[in-house]
């Protein structure tokens, strides 16, 4: 659980990382869930509710590496696409784009977006 202030995407980056690594995923499935993370956590910053946390789980299933990301927002995620001259809004395409597969859900508790990662 991490507060909702601009460091949250470095933290959780270095966290998803190292949870990562010591289930034996290094190289470019390492990379990418670093950087989809950071995607996901900094759309909470920008988008999500000001005095929240975000939580952030990380699961080895098998070859799959699963990473989802809670906040206590009440407002639905909407894949963009976005101008390649935009300044900003390529979070989710890259997850997209990257993931093996993603989704969203939304609750009474807020909204969970995960990913899910060709591990091995």
């Amino acid at each position: 659980m991490l507060p909702v202030q601009p460091t949250a995407a470095r933290v959780a980056r270095r966290w998803v990382m190292q949870i990562a690594a010591a289930a034996g995923i290094g190289g470019a499935a390492n990379q990418t869930a670093e950087l989809l993370t950071g995607e996901l956590v900094a759309n909470t910053v920008v988008h999500g509710p000001r005095d929240a946390d975000v939580i952030v789980r990380v699961q080895v299933l098998g070859s799959i590496l699963r990473v989802e990301v809670h906040d206590e927002g009440p407002g639905g995620v909407t894949l963009r696409r976005t101008e390649p001259t935009a300044p900003s809004g390529r979070g989710l395409a890259l997850v997209d784009a990257l993931a093996e597969s993603w989704g969203t859900t939304t609750d009474g508790d807020g909204t969970l977006v995960w990913f899910e990662l060709e591990a091995f």
